[in-house]
């Protein structure tokens, strides 16, 4: 792949760009369009910024992810869970409605836009990782509550307080009853109604552009903006100007946080909905080209009067039904957002804002998975429970610190996870060469004299405590005297310098007990941290290490002895062949000189 190609994929797939795929592109880019203008112009409602912010992030962003982004059908622009957050943060911040408010929203779309790049310049787009399925689930869910509560002004058309606490909102509202707007309430009910309805029954339908033309025409028509119905109002038209915004550094301290959580959530949006229809349409998306992608078009959103923006699953969707084939449809999508800004911002004075809402409202019901939750809590019920604390802490302490819990919370389940590991018991399947759990497999067989144990995991630091524990409770509940301890290490992928010290002692305090520790089955890189430890050599002399465990319990229920395998001992062939060391590849000449001499050369 090219230079060029690398820096900017437009070069990649314009060149091999076929006039077969113009047609689909042009549809799905109009169709998209219809559906990002109210819905961009409903989510900068939803973040308290003018309906023309949004529209203002759906141009630049539209433009520089066409040119760097890897994936031919994501659509990119405002989004509800950015929203969100960006009103949780700037609210915290400056007043709503005033024009400090703007200014500190697009400096956080630039400050996301700085992350994102920056993150994926360092190739660390395996950080969205940290973002596991329970977790999303549950802050997705949680933040859905949070988003239909906050509309639920506009749909009344009275004010409540904008806060996560959904209760209190809720509490609020029907404090306010005597004050609901009923022509706002019919207008927002009917709109939400038209718009569930239509998504099941007519998906094809552009339903939220019906809903903005029919209710603008209704408004309009009998004059409800004069009987307590709340519309758009005037709509500066025209492109947006570049413009750096000038915010003092202490707020950009203070933002930080809330740049770091939505470049991760806008990211794990984004790839996961990029990755979704790659797979149906086989082709790869680099994440950290995506990280770029998404980060410069930020940068440019921000500098151009817009704020954060991520690729909506919605509009994605929208976007591969209607045909699209590649980002020529975006930039179709953002040629009709210009000629929205040039010429038809005056259509939108009789626009009420129950209507933008009720957009709002109905894109989010869909982010409620009950039936995943289900399905998780029969899968892996641990996960659930993790699902279910994100769900709580970002009802209770936000929608930042819910993520940030839950992904703390997640760390911690996979640290407990790994300090207390998985191990098995194994018995012998009577008349076979197979070793099963004990405790799943009752009918196996219990090795007189020989545990045999399996771990699961690798050994670092931060478990051996666990092995010692493990291999010491094991020896004294047994209700026959111990010869061997042999360790399975087929699952132990690595191992660090605190664990081989640990084998090293355990190694001698049982030989203190009268007890052999032995290894089967172990892994290059495994192999390869022992023999520095001169633990390996010591007892591969001792035939102490196997590679088929069925071979090592053979030997020792025999009571065989390995001969010294030391470069002045015996013929190490004849050892190896003792105890099988050759079973991997009996026809290798000299599999058993072979694999010794391997092992003290550290490249087995």
């Amino acid at each position: 792949m090219s230079r060029a190609v690398r820096a900017l994929p437009i070069f990649g797939w314009l060149r091999s760009y076929q006039r077969a795929d113009l047609g689909p592109d042009v549809i799905a880019g109009l169709t998209t369009a219809v559906m990002l203008v109210p819905q961009a112009m409903g989510y900068a409602l939803l973040a308290g910024l003018p309906p023309i912010v949004g529209l203002y992030a759906s141009v630049a962003p539209l433009l520089l992810y066409a040119a760097l982004g890897t994936s031919r059908h994501l659509a990119v622009g405002p989004v509800a869970m950015d929203s969100i957050l960006v009103a949780g943060a700037v609210a915290a911040i400056a007043t709503l409605g005033a024009e400090q408010y703007v200014l500190i929203a697009a400096a956080l779309g630039m400050m996301v836009g700085v992350v994102q790049a920056g993150l994926g310049f360092l190739r660390a787009g395996f950080l969205v990782n940290f973002l596991s399925r329970p977790v999303v689930a549950g802050f997705t869910a949680a933040a859905a509550l949070i988003i239909a509560a906050s509309q639920l002004g506009h749909l009344l058309g009275i004010d409540v307080p904008r806060t996560h606490h959904v209760h209190r909102v809720v509490w609020e509202a029907l404090r306010g009853f005597s004050e609901w707007s009923w022509p706002t309430l019919a207008l927002g009910a009917a709109s939400v109604m038209t718009l569930i309805v239509s998504k099941k029954r007519w998906p094809r339908l552009p339903a939220a552009l019906v809903v903005v033309v029919v209710a603008t025409l209704v408004v309009w028509a009998l004059g409800l903006s004069s009987r307590g119905v709340s519309v758009v109002g005037d709509v500066p038209a025209g492109l947006p100007g570049f413009l750096i915004p000038t915010v003092d550094t202490s707020v950009l301290v203070e933002l930080i946080p809330a740049a770091a959580t939505i470049a991760l959530v806008s990211f794990m949006e984004a790839i996961s909905v990029g990755r979704t229809f790659a797979q149906r349409f086989r082709y790869d998306i680099d994440p950290n080209r995506e990280l770029i992608a998404l980060g410069l078009a930020n940068l440019a959103g921000g500098a151009t009067g817009g704020y954060p923006i991520a690729g909506g699953f919605s509009r994605t969707a929208v976007n591969v039904r209607a045909g699209a084939r590649t980002q020529v449809a975006a930039l179709v999508t953002c040629a009709v957002v210009i000629v929205t800004l040039l010429f038809l911002t005056r259509a939108f004075f009789y626009l009420p804002k129950a209507a933008l809402s009720a957009i709002i409202v109905a894109a989010v019901a869909g982010l409620i998975d009950i039936r995943g939750a289900r399905e998780v809590y029969r899968v892996k019920r641990t996960d659930f429970y993790l699902l279910v604390l994100t769900f709580i802490a970002t009802l209770s302490l936000g929608i930042q610190w819910g993520i940030l819990v839950g992904v703390g919370a997640s760390v911690l389940l996979f640290l407990v996870r790994t300090t207390r590991p998985h191990f098995a018991v194994l018995g012998r399947v009577p008349e076979s060469q197979t070793y099963l759990n004990l405790a799943r497999h009752p009918h196996a067989e219990t090795l007189e004299g020989i545990i045999l144990v399996r771990v699961d995991a690798q050994f670092y630091f931060g478990n051996v405590s666990f092995l010692k524990e493990t291999v010491r409770s094991l020896i004294d509940e047994s209700e026959t005297p111990v010869r061997y301890f042999v360790l399975e290490a087929a699952g132990v992928n690595d191992l660090d310098s605190a664990a081989a010290a640990t084998l090293d002692e355990l190694d001698e305090e049982l030989a203190a007990r009268g007890v052999k520790l032995v290894l089967t089955r172990i892994k290059g890189p495994v192999r390869d941290v022992l023999h520095r430890t001169g633990l390996l050599d010591k007892m591969a002399r001792e035939g102490r290490l196997y590679l088929s465990t069925h071979r090592a319990i053979e030997v020792l229920r025999s009571g065989m002895a390995l001969p010294d395998l030391s470069p002045e001992g015996d013929d190490p062939r004849a050892a190896a062949d003792q105890v099988g060391c050759g079973m991997l590849n009996p026809e290798a000449p000299d599999p058993g000189k072979n694999f010794f001499e391997t092992i003290r050369k550290t490249k087995a």
